[in-house]
């Protein structure tokens, strides 16, 4: 035989052991290729999981899940002798039907899509009879999120259809089309552990779409597997209070525990009923909650931005103590005339101008600060200075992200140099320039979540603990959490903490005072060029055994001594007390309204 021949036969040998190999992989092994070959008869159901259950911090359930039905068509296999009958009992229009056919042979003729969704349990009971008249059809069913509150919105977020763009973006190839995902709050900051994992099973169906039997005895089926639990950090009933004390007003109010970073409540006013974006009830509801002028789907504790005011003279005390351009017993004596100011001209040591509020004991310890003499030209000076000044109020939180277990958080803005040079030029600008820095006004701007956790580190006498809402995650503690110390020593935040409870005992802060409750905070009227001030509190209780920190903005409500203090105290007192003995406060707090019309809100950023 010539090697020719032989060559020949080999390579036609060569060539059926490939072939063969390929049908064997094609018939036996490799699924996707059998289910599209057997299409006609094998239809593949997919299994969707229970999304993971949420509780607050006293084990109460918060979220569960609800039965829904989806009826789902098969385009290829779908045979309606009597559209007359099919739409009446679907309850839709004839020229209904025609489009969403035409919509499902769109996405796939031999897949299976949503027809009607979510269909109601009196249309689920009567398609249980029809359907075997109906070829091509069958119900899915599915879940959609409940509560057992009309609270936390603004934490829990809401779950959602996932859309064709978020699909094509979808690195992970994880969804598909039909799958929900969470939006907004924990829903979507801990989807991949609420959401669960698909099971899809495959059955024989004969032409009417009747299943006749499992294919290949299941072999090829898998179970769903539910989303993992969440514990949140929230007490439920003190979230209850706080939201009732808010309403009626626009704010926030943010509690957290200054040992373990745990937030108690994070309220944003107004809110909305988180079961109003349930299910069907999302496409309906979302556009009008979007469209309100007073933003229910914002996020005020993450994401609105206002100037701290007096309540940052507690962050320019300790640093110009680290510093040592002032000592806690100098006494400065000022003479109102560097800056508007409600405190008396007179002499002041730190606790008297923390306790009184004295701008221009402020405004004078912050020039120490920015100009210290390190360069001839008072324009460069203000640059070193304000640069250095710049990283130690960062080391406090603000002007970046705290890491909060939610999504959008906004940095705040601590002004920089490059911020000046743009409004200014450069080395146009000195300290007289930014002096409004100096009383927690001008360019710098706060959230609620970050003024909570200055009050934190002022508990903690100098460190804090990531912000979180999420406690565990199917009964493991969350690991996204960490200590952050400040470069400050401790003894500088006595005089701090002294001030503030002299704020609070015989200050602007007095109705907040309570013998037994031992609050100490700062307040501030927040300046508002557009209205009303804005009321807004920081502080902490007990002084000697901090449980609780708090921050409180009412906007349009004027004095930080009155509603912002107001509101902070009766939470506070709610919680390390356990009742409220201050009944005419808790009255006067629930009665005051501050809806003003055409009131500027916070504005929404982008970071």
């Amino acid at each position: 035989m010539s090697g020719r021949s032989l060559f020949i036969r080999g390579l036609i040998l060569f060539t059926v052991i490939i072939f063969a190999s390929r049908l064997f992989y094609i018939q036996i092994l490799e699924e996707d290729y059998k289910v599209a070959a057997e299409n006609n008869v094998v239809q593949k159901i997919v299994q969707y999981p229970f999304r993971g259950l949420v509780y607050d911090s006293n084990d109460s359930l918060v979220i569960y899940n609800s039965p829904v039905y989806d009826l789902m068509v098969v385009p290829k296999e779908a045979e309606i002798l009597d559209t007359t009958t099919f739409c009446s009992l679907l309850e839709i229009e004839r020229e209904d039907l025609i489009k969403r056919l035409k919509k499902a042979k769109n996405y796939s003729s031999i897949l299976a899509s949503k027809f009607v969704e979510q269909i109601s349990d009196d249309l689920f009971a009567k398609l249980q009879d029809q359907l075997i008249n109906y070829p091509g059809f069958y119900v899915l069913p599915r879940t959609v999120r409940s509560y057992n509150t009309k609270s936390l919105a603004n934490v829990v977020g809401y779950v959602g259809e996932v859309s064709g763009n978020f699909i094509n973006r979808d690195t992970s190839n994880y969804y598909k089309p039909g799958d929900y995902i969470g939006i907004g709050g924990i829903e979507k900051a801990y989807e991949e552990y609420l959401r669960g994992k698909r099971g899809a099973t495959y059955k024989v169906v004969n032409v009417q779409g009747i299943i006749k039997d499992d294919y290949r005895d299941g072999e090829y089926d898998t179970l769903p597997k539910s989303g993992e639990s969440i514990h949140l950090t929230i007490d439920l009933e003190l979230q209850q209070y706080a939201e009732g004390l808010m309403e009626g007003k626009v704010g926030s109010v943010v509690a957290i525990e200054p040992s373990t970073g745990r937030i108690l409540a994070l309220v944003s006013a107004p809110s909305y009923d988180p079961q109003l974006l349930s299910g069907k009830n999302l496409s309906k509801n979302f556009p009008e909650l979007n469209r309100n002028q007073e933003k229910p789907l914002f996020n005020r504790p993450l994401q609105a931005r206002y100037p701290p005011g007096s309540m940052f003279k507690t962050i320019q005390g300790i640093i110009a103590m680290h510093e040592g351009v002032v000592t806690a017993d100098e006494i400065i004596k000022t003479d109102g005339s560097n800056i508007g100011d409600l405190a008396p001209p007179g002499p002041y040591n730190m606790v008297k101008a923390i306790t009184k509020s004295s701008n221009n004991y402020f405004y004078l310890i912050m020039r120490r600060m920015v100009q210290q003499g390190l360069d001839e030209s008072a324009y460069i000076d203000s640059r070193i200075g304000l640069e250095k000044w710049r990283e130690y109020v960062k080391e406090f939180g603000l002007g970046r992200k705290l890491g909060v277990d939610l999504p959008n958080e906004i940095y705040g803005n601590v002004p920089s140099l490059e911020w000046y040079d743009k409004q200014y030029g450069a080395k146009r600008w000195k300290y007289s320039n930014i002096a409004s820095l100096s009383i927690g006004q001008g360019e710098l701007l706060v959230t609620p979540l970050q003024m909570a956790n200055l009050g934190a580190i002022l508990a903690n006498r100098g460190y804090f603990i990531t912000p979180h809402v999420v406690d565990k995650i199917q009964g493991w503690p969350n690991p996204n959490i960490k200590k952050e110390t400040l470069p400050f020593d401790a003894e500088l935040y006595g005089p701090i903490l002294k001030g503030m409870e002299q704020v609070i005992m015989a200050g602007s802060g007095r109705r907040g005072y309570l013998d037994s409750l031992k609050l100490a905070g700062k307040t501030s009227t927040v300046q508002n060029p557009h209205g009303e001030d804005h009321s807004g509190f920081m502080g902490f209780a007990p002084l000697d055994n901090p449980k609780i920190s708090i921050a409180a903005y009412v906007e349009n409500a004027g004095q930080g001594g009155r509603a912002a203090v107001s509101v902070a105290s009766l939470l506070a007192e709610k919680y390390v007390l356990g009742e409220i003995s201050r009944q005419w406060l808790e009255d006067y707090i629930l009665e005051e309204r501050y809806l003003p019309e055409n009131a500027p809100r916070p504005t929404i950023a982008e970071n």
